[in-house]
């Protein structure tokens, strides 16, 4: 069996006027995430997440915001696409741990909702994914309300049928 373990991290800046869309679901707001594609922080951390337990690198390298193609993207592509490398490699998502960094809006009512999400997107028993909201303290970037932040840690699992790996 080969286990790994992805960390991954997005930040992005608030803007007025943009819809505000956390691991595919949008939540009513003022503000939403600025960004070259639809800025769903959740779903760019989990992507990264994905990728770098398999040493693909990161979103950046495969969807560069240079590139017009992923203007507007919906960040569903991103992860498909880590998906579809992880899934090449023979891994599994066992579980996803992702901490959303927001003062504002209180995702407490979302949490649920975002948490569903992206167990469908995964393909795993809501069980397997938390979602935790945490504020700023209104304290630095994310407590003066200019940006949100998260943190996406994800377990990968291939299972060799009990075969040794090495054989």
């Amino acid at each position: 069996m080969d286990i790994r373990v992805g960390l991954g991290h997005d930040t992005h800046r608030l803007e007025e006027g943009r819809p505000l869309i956390l691991g595919g679901v949008t939540i009513t707001h003022s503000h939403g995430l600025a960004g070259h594609s639809d800025g769903d922080i959740v779903l760019h951390a989990l992507t990264d997440a994905i990728l770098g337990a398999i040493g693909a690198g990161d979103i950046g390298d495969l969807y560069p915001d240079t590139d017009a193609l992923w203007k507007g993207a919906n960040s569903r592509l991103f992860l498909d696409g880590a998906m579809a490398r992880m899934q090449g490699q023979g891994f599994e998502v066992i579980n996803a741990d992702i901490i959303i960094h927001a003062q504002n809006p209180k995702l407490g009512p979302s949490k649920d909702l975002i948490k569903n999400q992206v167990a469908s997107f995964l393909g795993v028993d809501p069980q397997r994914v938390n979602i935790k909201a945490k504020t700023g303290e209104k304290v630095g970037h994310i407590g003066r309300m200019e940006a949100m932040a998260c943190q996406a840690v994800v377990l990968l699992q291939k299972d060799f049928g009990g075969r040794d790996h090495d054989a």
